[in-house]
C-alpha cells in the first residue's frame, strides 16, 4: 500500500479546482442527456411524444435541476460538512455526534446513513453500466449495420474502464476535466442549434407546463417521473466530493458551465422531438447532431461515458474508505494513485466486484431502456435519506427553526418522496436490482459492525488485566534491549500477543508499549490530539492513537512525529519491533449473531487486509502471533 509523499502535495488554485470539478463531480450528471429523454419517451413506461407531454417533461427537467441540484445540493446540502467532508456517511457521523443526548435519534441517523451508503453502491454499479451502454447504443444511428454490436461494445468499454481504473483515477482532474469541458460545450452548442429550429420550446421554462402535465397526465405522468429523475443522477457526487475540491469550485462549475449546458441540451432534445416526433425518440441525443458530425459525437459520447464511469467508481472508493474507517467494513488495501494530490485512491477488491456486477447488468438487461428501470430507485432512495439527515442537521446542529426552515424541508421531502414513490413502480421491471445490491451491502455493514463489537467484548472479557499480568512476571524473565509495540483493539487488558511472546520466547523487552488505534467519527484529528500516552509501570506504557475517517492510520509516522515526553521514550525506528495478534475466528452456534451471520463475519475477517499493511508497519520489524477465538 503506497502513501502520498507529503512534501510534494500540491494546493491547486481556483481554476484548477474548478476544472477538476467538471471532470470529477459532474461527469455522471453530465452524461445523463445520453439516456434520460430516451428513457422518458421510449422506456419501460413510454410517453407519447406530443407537444403537451414534451413541454411538461422539459418543464419538470428544468425545475428538478433547479430545485434538487441548485437549491438542495449546491446551496444547502454543501453547508452540512463534517470537518469539510461530505457524503452520506459523513453526514450520518455529523448527526450521530450531535444527537448523543438522544440515543434513539442517533441510532436512527446511523441506520439511515447506512441504508443511504448501501444504495450508493447500487448507484455505483448501475451508473457505469447504463452510461457505457447508452453511449454504445449510438452505433444504431451512426452505423446501423453494427447496431447489434452495441452490448458487446458496452462490455468492452466496461472492461477497459475497470482495468484502467487505477491509472484513470489520478487523471480525473488533470486530463478528464478538459475533455468534460469540451463535452459540456458540445451539449450547449447542440442544444442551441436545435432550439433555434423550434424556439417555442423555451415556454417550458414556466412551471405552468410541469403543473399542467402532472395535474392532467394521470397515471402516465406519475410513471414518467421515474424516468425524468434520471436528469439528476450524480447529484450526490456534489456532496460526496466536497472535501476533495471544496464548495466554491463545485458551485462555480455548476452555475457557469454545467447547469446552462444541461438545460440547453435537454431543451434542444425537446425541440427535436417537437419537430420530428416519434421518428427520433429512439436516439434523440445523437440525432441532434447533423449527419456529418454524428460519428464524432459518438466518439465523444463514449469518452465522456468512460470518464463518468471513472468518476462514479472513484466515489465508491471514497465511500468504502469512510466505511472502513468508521468500522462498517473490514480493512482493505487502499492505494494512492497520485503522489501530488490527496484524495485520489484505488481499492482493488471494490473495483473488481463493481466490474463483475456492472458486466452482469449489461449482459442481463441488454439495453438502456431496461437498465434505466433499475437506476432511479438507488438515486432517489439516497436523495430521500440525505434530505432526512439534512433536516436533522438543520435542527440538531445548526439550530435552524421557523417557518422558512420548515417550508424548505417540506419542499425537499415532497420532491424526493414523489420521485422515490414513482420509482417504486419500477421494482418488478429492474428496480429490484438496486434494492438487492443495497440489501447485501447493508447486511455486510451491520454484520461487520456487530461482529466486531461482539469480538472486542469477548477479547476484553478474556484478557488478563495488566496489573495481574505485571504481578505474575517472574524476576527470572529476561529483559532484552529495544522497544516492543503490541497492537491491540481494546484499551484495557493485556494483548494476547504479549502473553504469547512471554510464554513462548521467555523474554520481555526493555520498553513495552501497548498500542491501540481508535478511529474517530470525524474526518480529521488535530495533531495535538493524535497521541495519548498513559504510564502503566516501569518500562510499560499504553499509547492510544486517534485518526479521522478520512486519514491514513500510519503508526510509525505518528510515533516519529510525537514528542519524546509524549512517548516516554526516544523514538528509534530500528530498535522497535511490532507484535500483532491474528485471530482465527471459529463460528459456533450459541449466543450473539445468527450462525449464518457468524459465517459471513468470519469470511469478512479472513478477507481483511492485515494490520501490517493497513497501519504501514515496516515488514522487517513485525512479528505476528496467531490465536483462535470462538464466536
Amino acid at each position: 500500500m503506497s502513501e502520498p509523499t507529503e512534501q510534494k502535495i500540491e494546493k491547486p488554485g481556483l481554476g484548477a479546482l474548478t476544472l477538476a470539478a467538471v471532470g470529477v463531480v459532474f461527469a455522471d450528471i453530465g452524461t445523463s442527456p445520453l439516456y434520460a429523454m430516451r428513457a422518458t419517451f421510449a422506456g419501460v413506461h413510454p410517453l407519447e411524444p406530443n407537444p403537451d407531454n414534451i413541454m411538461g417533461v422539459l418543464s419538470l427537467v428544468f425545475w428538478l435541476l433547479l430545485t434538487v441540484v441548485s437549491l438542495k445540493y449546491v446551496a444547502v446540502m454543501m453547508r452540512a460538512d463534517n470537518g469539510g467532508e461530505g457524503g452520506v456517511l459523513a453526514l450520518m457521523s455529523l448527526v450521530s455526534q450531535s444527537t448523543k443526548s438522544k440515543p434513539w435519534l442517533a441510532k436512527l441517523a446511523t441506520l439511515l446513513g447506512l441504508v443511504g451508503a448501501a444504495l450508493f453502491y447500487g448507484d455505483s454499479v448501475i451508473a457505469p453500466a447504463i452510461t457505457t451502454l447508452s453511449a454504445a447504443e449510438g452505433l444504431t444511428v451512426v452505423a446501423p449495420a453494427f447496431g447489434e454490436w452495441a452490448p458487446i461494445l458496452a462490455v468492452t468499454l466496461l472492461i477497459l474502464l475497470f482495468a484502467g481504473q487505477r491509472d484513470g483515477a489520478s487523471l480525473l482532474g488533470d486530463v478528464f476535466g478538459p475533455v468534460m469541458v469540451l463535452w459540456f460545450v458540445v451539449l450547449a452548442v447542440l442544444g442551441i442549434a436545435n432550439i433555434a429550429k423550434a424556439p417555442q420550446i423555451l415556454h417550458a421554462l414556466s412551471p405552468y407546463h410541469a403543473i399542467q402535465f402532472l395535474g392532467h397526465g394521470g397515471w402516465g405522468a406519475f410513471l414518467a417521473l421515474g424516468a425524468v429523475v434520471l436528469v439528476v443522477t450524480g447529484c450526490e457526487a456534489l456532496y460526496t466530493e466536497m472535501g476533495l475540491l471544496g464548495r466554491f469550485p463545485i458551485r462555480l462549475a455548476w452555475y457557469i458551465l454545467v447547469f446552462p449546458a444541461l438545460v440547453l441540451n435537454y431543451f434542444g432534445q425537446g425541440a427535436l422531438l417537437l419537430s420530428k416526433g416519434s421518428g427520433v425518440i429512439e436516439a434523440p441525443f445523437i440525432l441532434m447532431a447533423p449527419h456529418w458530425g454524428r460519428a464524432s459525437l459518438l466518439a465523444l459520447s463514449i469518452t465522456a461515458a468512460l470518464i463518468a464511469g471513472y468518476a462514479v467508481v472513484s466515489g465508491a472508493f471514497s465511500m468504502t474508505r469512510q466505511a472502513i474507517q468508521l468500522g462498517y467494513l473490514p480493512r482493505q488495501a487502499i492505494i494512492h494513485t497520485s503522489q501530488q494530490r490527496m484524495g485520489h485512491i484505488y481499492i482493488p477488491v471494490v473495483n473488481w466486484l463493481l466490474m463483475i456486477a456492472a458486466l452482469g447488468l449489461v449482459i442481463g438487461f441488454g439495453n438502456t431502456a431496461n437498465l434505466a428501470a433499475a437506476y432511479g430507485l438507488a438515486v432517489t432512495g439516497t436523495m430521500l435519506i440525505s434530505t432526512v439527515l439534512l433536516a436533522l442537521v438543520m435542527g440538531a446542529v445548526w439550530g435552524w427553526r421557523g417557518k422558512r426552515t420548515s417550508l424548505l424541508v417540506v419542499l425537499f421531502l415532497l420532491v424526493d418522496l414523489t420521485l422515490f414513490t414513482a420509482n417504486l413502480t419500477k421494482v418488478p421491471g429492474g428496480g429490484w436490482v438496486a434494492l438487492g445490491i443495497a440489501a447485501v451491502v447493508l447486511v455486510l455493514f451491520i454484520t461487520w459492525k456487530n461482529g466486531r463489537i461482539g469480538l472486542l467484548e469477548r477479547l476484553a472479557r478474556d484478557a488478563l488485566p495488566v496489573d495481574v499480568f505485571l504481578t505474575s512476571l517472574s524476576s527470572r524473565i529476561e529483559r532484552v534491549p529495544g522497544t516492543a509495540v503490541f497492537l491491540t483493539a481494546t484499551t484495557e487488558g493485556t494483548p494476547m500477543a504479549l502473553m504469547h511472546n512471554m510464554k513462548h520466547n521467555k523474554v520481555i523487552h526493555e520498553r513495552v508499549v501497548i498500542c491501540t488505534v481508535i478511529m474517530e467519527a470525524k474526518p480529521f484529528v488535530e495533531s495535538q490530539s493524535r497521541l495519548e500516552s498513559v504510564p502503566i509501570a516501569e518500562g510499560f506504557q499504553r499509547i492510544i492513537l486517534r485518526f479521522g475517517f478520512m486519514e491514513e492510520p500510519n503508526i510509525p509516522k505518528s510515533l516519529a512525529q510525537a514528542r519524546s515526553d509524549q512517548l516516554g521514550f526516544f523514538y528509534e525506528p530500528m530498535s522497535i519491533s511490532y507484535f500483532l495478534s491474528r485471530e482465527t475466528l471459529i463460528p459456533k452456534p450459541g449466543k450473539g449473531l445468527a450462525q449464518w451471520r457468524k459465517q459471513i463475519f468470519a469470511w469478512m475477517s479472513r478477507s481483511a487486509t492485515g494490520s501490517m499493511d493497513f497501519f504501514h508497519l515496516p515488514p522487517n520489524r513485525v512479528v505476528e502471533l496467531g490465536t483462535q477465538v470462538e464466536l
